[in-house]
C-alpha cells in the first residue's frame, strides 16, 4: 500500500498509529505510511481499539459491522477496512484527491 490509505473497491483501507491514552479522540497528522488516531482510552484487552471503532463510525459515518480491524486489535499499528464510508474526513480526502490526480 502506497501511503496510508487507498481504495480496494468501494471499501477504503486505512493504515492507523495508535495513540492511546489521549486527552481526547481525534484524528492526527500522517506519520511515514499510517494516519496517527490519538484515542482516549487505555490500551487494556483492545478497549483502545474498540473506543477507536466507534470514533471511526462517527468520522465514516458508517455502522460499527462496516469496519473490520485487519490487524493490531492489541497493538498501535492497526490497519482498518471500512466499507462504503459516506464522509471522509479531511487529511483523508485531501490525500484521495491528491492520489487520483
Amino acid at each position: 500500500m502506497d501511503g496510508f490509505c487507498q481504495w480496494d473497491g468501494d471499501t477504503l483501507v486505512l493504515n492507523i498509529l495508535g495513540r492511546p491514552r489521549a486527552n481526547r479522540t481525534r484524528v492526527g497528522k500522517v506519520v511515514g505510511t499510517q494516519l496517527e488516531v490519538h484515542v482516549a482510552e487505555n490500551p487494556v484487552r483492545g478497549r483502545a481499539t474498540a473506543h477507536l471503532v466507534r470514533y471511526l463510525t462517527g468520522s465514516f459515518d458508517v455502522s460499527e459491522g462496516a469496519i473490520t480491524v485487519v490487524f493490531g486489535v492489541y497493538n498501535v499499528n492497526k490497519q482498518v477496512r471500512i466499507k462504503a464510508p459516506k464522509q471522509l474526513p479531511a487529511v483523508i480526502a485531501k490525500r484521495l484527491d491528491a492520489a487520483s490526480e
